[in-house]
Parts: C-alpha cells; structure tokens; sequence
C-alpha cells in the first residue's frame, strides 16, 4: 500500500525521518505531551533510537508502534507529523 514504510532513521531524541512505499518522505516529531502512556519510555533518547521498520510499522521494542496511514496522511498535508 502507499502508506507502506520502507524506511525511517532517527534524526535527534522525539524526531525520526520516514519513507513510504509512494516515495512521500516527511518528518515525525513528538510533542512533550505525546510522552504519555506507552509512549512514556521513548522519552529517553536511549529508547527512542531503538526506532526500527518493522512490516510497513515504524516500531520499537515492546510492540509500541504507529499508524502508518495516520502518519502517511498528516506528512502529506504538511511535511510532518507532530505527535501531541
């Protein structure tokens, strides 16, 4: 599918560059207050580089993912998503 990831690195701790399968390529970056839940551990930099493609899912250990027609959709409208 278009929203297929094929590829994502992280950039600096909280924001990670993402390619998907139609070639779109954008930004990911979370707010301080998408930090909650689940994602409290990515808060550590140490975590957050463990960011690996996992399928068509940017993943990181312990099952923690992201929607990629979510994130494909806000990248498309804007060049980045930022998570809140």
């Amino acid at each position: 599918m278009k929203w297929d990831v094929v590829d994502a690195k992280v950039i600096e701790p909280g924001c990670f560059r993402v390619r998907f399968a139609d070639g779109l390529e954008g930004t990911v970056r979370f707010a301080a207050s998408a930090y909650k839940g689940v994602f409290a551990k990515l808060r550590d930099p140490e975590e957050f580089k463990q960011l690996y493609v996992n399928d068509y899912f940017v993943t990181w250990p312990g099952e923690l993912d992201l929607a990629p027609d979510a994130m494909h959709e806000h990248i498309k409208q804007s060049g980045e998503w930022l998570l809140t």
